[in-house]
């Protein structure tokens, strides 16, 4: 039996970033507070809460004063900032250069299309950080979809400027701009292609990977976006795909037959818990 952990799996730079920033900061004050999970899988979040890193809700975050707080990789809305100015926070920014130059572009949009009493519309999934953060930008205004079924929320007669979530897949997105230019009546569309290439240059290398393995096991937060998106397009390719988020979901009987066994994981994944996978893997198949 041979295990193979993806090479292109691990961390994003965006998580990195971060992650970085706040062990650095809890080296020097054992205290930090960071809004919602810094990274979207509970092992990583464990680690650091160890350290000292406390959780907060948007909430929890408004009645705090006089203390540092983490902005995670996902990025914060406007009024984030103007709370943490009015409470003397001293704030930590990790959100990702990439979804801070989507959340500039979303604003420079949206203040043109104020004007034209247009739309901005975003592709992605509502509730997200990174989404609340891009809603943000525009008053909150913006509406959100998630697939075609949401495309009744838009006003079809109005100009539009449509953005996805950094994460999204891209043929979804593509999809879902087709269906809008047909359904719309002036045609008055502008689209800006917000896709992190590091999202899609995974969604191309691991499908390739999960077809020349007899089975894989996906590491994943459950409430990663990005987690579920690429365990599924692993599925696709192979249908021995299991999905896991610690050792201990992981069936021995199902997989002890086969003999390459991959391991992969979500952009949030710590290349850590993969290799402590794969250890626990070896060490439960080779001592039968």
């Amino acid at each position: 039996m041979t295990t193979i952990i993806e090479r292109q799996a691990g961390f994003c730079f965006g998580v990195v970033r971060a992650i970085t920033a706040s062990e650095r900061e809890l080296q020097k004050s054992n205290q930090l507070y960071c809004i919602g999970d810094i990274v979207h899988n509970n092992m990583e979040v464990s680690r650091l809460e160890a350290m000292g890193l406390k959780t907060v809700t948007l909430e929890e975050f408004n009645r705090l004063h006089d203390c540092k707080v983490m902005i995670r990789a996902h990025g914060e809305p406007p009024q984030t900032y103007l709370t943490a100015k009015k409470n003397n926070i001293s704030l930590i920014d990790a959100t990702c250069p990439i979804v801070l130059k989507l959340q500039k572009e979303v604003l420079n949009a949206y203040g043109k299309l104020k004007k034209a009493g247009g739309q901005i519309i975003i592709f992605g999934k509502a509730g997200h950080a990174e989404v609340v953060g891009l809603e943000g930008q525009t008053e909150n205004t913006a509406v959100v979809i998630s697939s075609p079924s949401d495309l009744d929320k838009i006003n079809m007669e109005k100009p539009l400027h449509i953005f996805s979530q950094t994460t999204k897949n891209k043929q979804d997105y593509e999809n879902i701009i087709s269906l809008i230019k047909q359904r719309h009546k002036t045609g008055e569309i502008f689209v800006t292609d917000s896709i992190c290439k590091k999202v899609s240059l995974r969604a191309e290398k691991i499908g390739q990977f999960a077809k020349s393995m007899d089975c894989v096991l996906f590491v994943s937060g459950k409430h990663s976006s990005n987690g579920q998106y690429l365990f599924n397009l692993c599925k696709q390719h192979n249908d021995n795909t299991f999905l896991i988020s610690a050792q201990e979901d992981i069936d021995i009987e199902k997989i002890k037959h086969f003999n390459t066994i991959g391991i992969s994981g979500a952009t949030s994944t710590p290349m850590w818990l993969m290799k402590k996978i794969e250890e626990y893997v070896h060490q439960k198949i080779d001592s039968e």
